[in-house]
């Protein structure tokens, strides 16, 4: 069944078209909030935040977009509020440990690249940017979104995702400057080549995404 149609359904009352519409975009969207906000606790409240207003808002789709995009741009958005409240907050003392304490303890959603010291570094960097540079970063460079999806997902015009991934990019390329010495010829530690097809932050130091992130 069409996404559109679930959704006109669960606008006429149907108890159950809400919820297949979920789960038929469940990995993705939590590949979205994770990556974004790299905490799994943030990540899990921002999905639920969004799943509820977009349950609430579901009236007010119409037809602009695809259903899927119209749901991305609600968790990117559940995601950039939650950067931008926490960036207006006082950090507590030892919050950087933590989050690196949730990624290195299991408790992140289970990814190939999560476990090396190389995407410990890309997402300590990450969290560095602007929130909103951060989102085009990490559908484009992490996630693999082509720049028109990302810009229909953002609610941007594609220059600017190109300019904001530029500008991340740049911001991001002294930081990570020291893992392509990692990558250098006979280092037992090489830097991944990322897939084909994806691209990569600041000179390829970026892990491409390898599947789907599982939701918790």
């Amino acid at each position: 069944m069409p996404d559109a149609e679930l959704l006109r359904r669960h606008v006429a009352g149907d108890p159950e078209a809400f919820g297949q519409l979920f789960l038929r975009h469940r990995d993705r969207l939590w590949a979205v909030a994770i990556r974004t906000l790299s905490d799994t606790e943030e990540a899990a409240d921002a999905l639920q935040d969004a799943m509820i207003s977009a349950f609430r808002r579901a009236e007010s789709f119409r037809g602009d977009s695809a259903v899927t995009t119209w749901l991305h741009r609600i968790v990117v958005n559940a995601c950039l509020d939650r950067m931008r409240r926490k960036a207006a907050r006082p950090p507590a003392d030892g919050a950087d440990e933590r989050v690196l304490d949730h990624l290195t303890a299991g408790n992140a959603a289970p990814d190939p690249s999560s476990a090396s010291d190389t995407s410990l570094d890309v997402m300590s960097a990450l969290r560095t940017l602007p929130p909103d540079q951060q989102a085009a970063l990490v559908l484009v460079d992490m996630l693999g979104y082509p720049v028109a999806d990302a810009a229909e997902v953002l609610g941007i015009a594609p220059g600017t995702v190109k300019s904001r991934c530029a500008r991340g990019r740049a911001r991001l390329l002294p930081q990570l400057a020291h893992l392509r010495q990692r990558a250098a010829p006979g280092r037992r530690d090489r830097v991944p080549e990322p897939a084909p097809g994806n691209r990569s932050i600041a000179g390829d130091v970026l892990p491409a995404r390898e599947g789907g992130d599982d939701p918790p």
